[in-house]
């Protein structure tokens, strides 16, 4: 071995040369490999691609048999060279032949070599193959080497990256960084999509990898760690995360991993060894997710998620990028993310979303709650999902069964298609109903309406035949103005609200902001339990100048007409009375200015908080209606955080204690003459919906998407008989029966459509 080393630097500039060459994919390879044996004095030089079937194949050598490449190869675990791709770290050895791991496959002409080297080759983590060098004279290669071996890989990873490798063919199985995948996750939203992947948090791409200065490019590293630490420092210091809390816990395990030295010293090795600032990043994560996705440890790989974040946001800082960047649809796009909040998800053009996939979210989650409203096939819960795809990689949301399928094949294209041919002559069939009352075989109606938040919404009272709006939900104009809307802007949508309402009635919830629901030019007040925390009446009661601006543009925007209005989260009467009070204050003083009132007005509650129900009678003598949240009540009655997927889909919502709940309110309210609507998820499910009108609710309200299928289930449902068989279970010593089964028998033995 010569005592200076060509290196990365001369090595870099040779590969970049052959790629610039109009070279056949193989021949490209079959240069490359010569040129890492020259730079590194090997005698040998091999690549392996892992191909989709699970095998290493050869794809290219300098010094073993020519004729083996395409013709050997090695599983995962196997041997040497499969050694290093199970475990994503290189393997430096003399005498190879001694190693327990050694496999020998006489094909190649292997036997003679003494030294061996085999690092990597990853991207994002990922595994694409391995790439080695070997020496007669037994010796180990020195950490210079090494590094310079697994910068040549990173570049390697980058071509691979390109489909490249694709052109050369492929008789036997094709390559695993094209090979379909199959993630399960958990169905938030019902639907099939298909399309290409757009990246919520598109990845930073390093496109220029070589320095030429490593001084500069180690002030560049260093400085843009202090910017970094500096702001987590910051971040530290503010009032809402001083003393004990989850969100410093973050922001500390943040600061400890952005101060370790070790993470910077390799990261700065890599610059010493050719690399850019950027791609020293870039290599040192790859090298990371790579190792801590084959750990056991929940824990452990948990942290990779820490390490990703703190790596782009060092990348955005050396690149200049801004940390915020959406992507630009131009076609039929499936949304990935690790996490979204409602927000972001209604910056999308929602006619060219037809899917969004998470690696987080719950079903009740209002990022959720969006998409049902938006009608997008959702998936949560899918572990991983980001780090496997590619930005306009083909991909299909299956939400029915919650499943995701990346780079499916054609015959896998086909069936989704058909499904989805199917799927829209069903929502044909349920369009045809619209016309048609809501009403049971036996003669009982139903009123159905829908679910908005949006102006973009009310085309769709018409298109799902909804007898009104039974929630809407203002936040949402909040959520996506880039500034709290002033009384005229609230007012003026208010209008167009009723104005596409067209006379069918409209009920409004009030502000229900906090929790999950944060507005960016609000000050975030971190909560260890934003759900049961500072959120909706209680913000608005504590902050009274929100809720007297919405209430004042609700009474000016529905002069002449009758204005419904509830207010969310009310624990007690007392809370719903002081609500009441400050509304009555507004009303009195646009009277005393001289401007059209209502013509009539309704208070309601919706009710999703288990207090009230020992409050029941006192608040249902002051209350004009109630709403029924089911989704928070739950999530409070069953104490299972919604957003917190070990415990959320712990309980069936159709479980003998809460629907005995349920039956309580409609009861309490049937006696009390008080109108009652249940809005919640419960009521769009068709099953749910049957449990709800047999516990004596006619009034159900749902996303527009779900009117065709619950009421096509009403209108062949005997109410008489479903009551029957469901209010005997219902009573007390019953023990805890299966209402899901027993109305999912009743639904087949009817002839039910569920």
């Amino acid at each position: 071995m010569r005592d200076t080393l060509a290196g990365p630097r001369q090595l870099i500039k040779q590969l970049h040369a052959v790629m610039a060459a109009p070279l056949e994919a193989q021949a490209r390879l079959d240069r490359i490999v010569r040129i890492i044996a020259d730079n590194m004095v090997a005698e040998v030089s091999s690549l392996y691609v892992l191909r989709e079937d699970g095998v290493l194949e050869l794809y290219a050598t300098h010094g073993l048999n020519p004729s083996a490449v395409h013709r050997t190869g090695l599983r995962v675990g196997q041997g040497l060279v499969g050694r290093v791709a199970k475990t994503a770290q290189p393997l430096n050895i003399i005498n190879p032949r001694s190693h327990p791991g050694f496999a020998y496959l006489p094909e190649t002409g292997e036997d003679e070599y003494n030294t061996f080297l085999g690092v990597p080759v990853l991207r994002a983590g990922r595994m694409l193959g391995v790439l080695t060098v070997q020496n007669r004279a037994p010796r180990r290669y020195d950490n210079e080497e090494v590094e310079a071996l697994q910068t040549t890989a990173m570049v390697i990873a980058e071509i691979a990256g390109t489909g490249d490798l694709e052109q050369i063919p492929q008789p036997t199985a094709a390559l695993d960084i094209k090979r379909q995948l199959h993630v399960s996750g958990v169905s938030l939203v019902e639907g099939i999509g298909l399309g290409r992947v757009v990246l919520h948090e598109p990845r930073v791409v390093v496109t220029q990898l070589l320095n030429d200065d490593a001084e500069h490019e180690l002030n560049r590293l260093e400085t843009a760690l202090d910017k970094i630490r500096g702001n987590l420092v910051a971040h530290l210091s503010r009032d809402e995360v001083k003393g004990d809390g989850a969100p410093r816990d973050v922001l500390e395990a943040f600061l400890m991993i952005a101060q370790d030295r070790g993470w910077a010293r390799k990261m700065s090795d890599v610059v010493r060894s050719g690399l850019t600032a950027e791609a020293a990043v870039e290599r040192v994560q790859s090298d990371n997710r790579a190792r801590l996705l084959r750990s056991t440890d929940r824990l452990v790989r948990e942290r990779l998620h820490d390490l990703d974040d703190l790596a782009n946001r060092l990348l955005r800082e050396l690149m200049g990028r801004s940390p915020t960047s959406l992507a630009q649809i131009t076609g039929d796009a499936i949304i990935v993310a690790r996490s979204m909040g409602a927000a972001e998800l209604l910056d999308y053009e929602r006619a060219r979303v037809r899917g969004l996939v998470m690696e987080e979210g719950t079903p009740a989650s209002h990022v959720t709650l969006i998409a049902r409203a938006l009608g997008i096939p959702t998936i949560g819960q899918a572990s991983g999902v980001t780090s496997l795809v590619e930005s306009g990689e083909a991909i299909i949301v299956d939400a029915e069964g919650g499943d995701v399928h990346i780079r499916p094949s054609s015959d896998v294209e086909n069936v989704f298609a058909e499904k989805v041919r199917f799927r829209a002559r069903k929502q044909a069939q349920y369009r045809r109903l619209k016309q048609l009352p809501a009403v049971t075989r036996d003669g009982q109606d139903v009123t159905l309406s829908m679910n908005a938040g949006m102006l973009a919404d009310m085309p769709h009272l018409k298109e799902s035949g909804a007898a009104g709006v039974g929630l809407f939900r203002t936040e949402v104009l909040f959520m996506v103005a880039p500034s709290l809307p002033r009384i005229q802007a609230q007012e003026q949508l208010y209008r167009k609200i009723y104005e596409g309402a067209e006379g069918l009635p409209v009920v409004f919830r009030s502000l229900d902001i906090g929790g999950d629901k944060i507005l960016p030019y609000l000050r975030r007040v971190e909560e260890e339990n934003p759900a049961m925390g500072w959120r909706a009446v209680r913000l608005g009661l504590d902050r009274p100048g929100l809720l007297r601006t919405q209430i004042r543009a609700l009474l000016l925007a529905s002069g002449g007409a009758e204005l419904r209005l509830m207010f969310p989260m009310v624990t007690t009467v007392a809370e719903f009375n002081a609500a009441r009070a400050m509304f009555d204050r507004e009303r009195r003083f646009l009277h005393t200015h001289g401007y059209t009132l209502p013509k009539s007005t309704k208070l309601g509650v919706m009710l999703e908080t288990p207090s009230l129900l020992f409050e029941l009678e006192e608040l249902l003598a002051v209350t004009d209606f109630v709403s029924v949240g089911t989704n928070d009540l739950f999530q409070f009655a069953m104490a299972a955080d919604r957003s917190n997927m070990r415990v959320a889909g712990r309980f069936d919502t159709m479980s003998q204690s809460f629907v005995r709940m349920l039956k309580r309110i409609a009861d309490a309210c049937r006696e009390a003459n008080v109108p009652v609507t249940v809005c919640g998820d419960y009521a769009s499910r068709p099953l749910e919906a049957l449990c709800l009108l047999g516990l004596g609710y006619t009034h159900l309200s749902m996303p527009p998407a779900a009117i065709g299928p619950v009421k096509a289930a009403i209108r062949a449902t005997d109410l008489g008989r479903l009551r029957a068989r469901l209010w005997p279970r219902l009573e007390p010593g019953r023990g805890n029966d299966d209402l899901r089964h027993l109305l999912s028998r009743f639904a087949d033995a009817n002839d039910i459509p569920v």
